[in-house]
């Protein structure tokens, strides 16, 4: 299967380590020059800001999801493409979801990790194939894969749950196995 669209799980923050809004950068950049739309959270902040204005200067798709509470604190980017506001958090999930063909997270905090972790359910429990990515820039994400270890090695989950993502560091690596899907 050809992936048409991404969906990006990122920071609405830009962190504190400039590699994670470098990568942003090249990854908004890297889906415009390979014609894959970027589909996220609709934010002009942070990282999610940097993905979607690389990839619209490099020409690209872009379809932003936004809940109508985050329109002014995230600054919903309503230059995309496509621009969809919603009620609540979870529509937003769902719309992103509905509309990609894959899912990658980079770094980000605790609304990313809710977004990973019920992308990641959902495939545990058999509800999708969609390809899961983590993107692990500098190591960013280490200390999730080793929880997600733990939570396996104390019998939480079946260590087939490791094989519902593939963690790459780089988004040269990224854009190789997203081509391999």
């Amino acid at each position: 299967m050809r992936i048409k669209s991404l969906l990006v799980f990122c920071g609405a923050r830009p962190g504190k380590n400039p590699a994670y809004m470098a990568a942003a950068k090249d990854l908004g950049a890297a889906l415009a020059a390979q014609g894959i739309r970027l589909v996220y959270g609709a934010g002009d902040v942070g990282i999610m800001g940097e993905v979607a204005r690389n990839a619209q200067s490099a020409g690209g798709e872009t379809f932003g999801v936004i809940p109508e509470h985050l329109v002014n604190m995230e600054v919903g980017k309503t230059d995309l493409t496509s621009y969809v506001v919603t009620q609540t958090m979870h529509e937003r999930k769902k719309v992103m979801f509905m509309n990609t063909d894959a899912v990658v997270i980079l770094p980000g905090g605790a609304g990313s990790l809710d977004e990973f972790f019920e992308v990641l359910t959902w495939g545990q429990l058999d509800l999708h194939k969609k390809p899961i990515f983590v993107l692990n820039t500098e190591g960013y994400w280490t200390k999730l894969l080793g929880l997600i270890d733990h939570v396996v090695d104390e019998g939480f989950a079946d260590a087939t749950l490791k094989d519902l993502f593939k963690v790459v560091d780089t988004v040269p690596e990224l854009m190789t196995a997203i081509g391999s899907k």
